[in-house]
């Protein structure tokens, strides 16, 4: 009798494709360009490794007729090709060192690889917290944009995630803007923290956002972070580096608070933006009570000049340049309409800051040398 198990191609095909970006990337062992199948009578296991992230997804069969567990390795770019273009009920079974694949009139066959192989997938999850899915999604998104690819400093390639008896916080800057939010929604009794690597960041991102009623649990597996979900758990390593130390440049002591309409700063940006050609060429703002007054010149494209309402200022007329791009990325993840931000001097950062029942959130934005100004 042939071991055969049916999967639904919709199902299968969700967790294939959250495997492509770990099974496609390049390692020093072949074998993580394959998927670890383990299929027993009930269950089909999929694993994935690129030595860095690995995911790990669970599918109740819908059918199987396997007494024992079968381990076997597939290409992981090829078995996601094939299913892609699969309908409804795919019948599995195993044959002479091949993976069988029948649907409809569909009968080929995939060459499978020995699991021995395969490096060592992480086990043993100490499980410290749960979080609402869709909460952690919600930080996640206020903060990941700011962190960059391969910055020199490689601390800056990650995410700082502190944990505390007081709040939950996620930080992420780039050198010239940071991000950060935090909730006393979840809460640990002991303070932990660890510096996720941006690609890992992303990749869990993307695995939530198929699973936002769910209930996440945070957790550590020797020296890397967990996430699981019903079906799921994805671990990843984590940066060594020391993250910035951030607290002093959130100091608000001696800042003066003002309001301002976001879509009109935003839209008065990103005419300022049309104007940049992909150079760095800074914008000047003019702060003063009750408006702004923004100027830039591109020698080779034009200039801008314009005025935006300013509420409630009382400080003394600043003269400060910013990058336009680095203040449009955090307005666009601000809900207000009226937005609030702190100012000082001309050497120092505009703070922006809102607060939600669950959150508080803060983006800062460093100005800007006034050679910047035009080119």
């Amino acid at each position: 009798m042939q071991n055969t198990f049916i999967v639904e191609q919709k199902p299968l095909m969700a967790i294939l494709s959250s495997m492509q970006p770990i099974c496609t990337k390049r390692t020093t062992l072949d074998a993580t360009s394959s998927i670890m199948f383990q299929v027993g009578h009930r269950e089909l296991v999929l694993k994935s490794t690129d030595l860095e992230v690995s995911l790990q997804a669970s599918y109740l069969l819908k059918e199987s007729n396997l007494e024992t567990v079968h381990t076997f390795l597939v290409s992981g770019k090829r078995i996601f090709d094939l299913v892609k273009e699969l309908e409804g009920d795919i019948n599995f079974s195993l044959e002479d060192n091949q993976l069988v694949v029948r649907s409809g009139t569909v009968n080929l066959a995939l060459n499978i690889k020995n699991a021995e192989e395969f490096p060592p997938f992480p086990e043993r999850i100490e499980n410290l917290m749960h979080l609402d899915a869709s909460f952690l999604i919600a930080m996640l998104n206020k903060v990941a944009f700011v962190i960059p690819q391969n910055n020199t400093n490689p601390a800056l390639n990650g995410l700082l995630l502190e944990l505390s008896s007081s709040q939950m916080t996620m930080t992420a800057t780039d050198g010239h803007c940071l991000a950060q939010i935090s909730s006393s929604k979840y809460l640990l009794e002991e303070s932990r923290k660890w510096l996720l690597p941006r690609r890992a960041v992303f990749e869990v991102k993307k695995i939530l956002e198929g699973c936002q009623e769910q209930t996440i649990f945070l957790g550590t597996c020797g020296n890397q972070l967990v996430f699981s979900g019903d079906s799921f758990n994805f671990f990843t390593k984590l940066l060594v580096d020391q993250f910035p130390h951030y607290s002093a440049i959130l100091n608000k002591d001696g800042f003066v608070a003002a309001t301002v309409d976001r879509s009109h700063l935003v839209k008065a940006l990103r005419r300022s933006a049309c104007l940049l050609t992909g150079q760095f060429i800074a914008t000047k703002f003019d702060f003063a009570p009750e408006r702004i007054n923004m100027s830039m010149q591109n020698k080779e494209v034009g200039t801008l000049r314009e005025e935006v309402p300013l509420g409630n200022y009382t400080g003394a007329t600043l003269d400060i340049r910013f990058y336009s791009p680095y203040l449009l990325s955090g307005l666009q993840v601000l809900p207000e309409e009226k937005i609030t931000f702190y100012l000082k001097s001309a050497a120092r950062p505009i703070i922006f800051e809102s607060e939600t029942e669950e959150s508080n959130f803060t983006y800062l934005v460093m100005p800007v040398s006034p050679t910047a100004l035009s080119a």
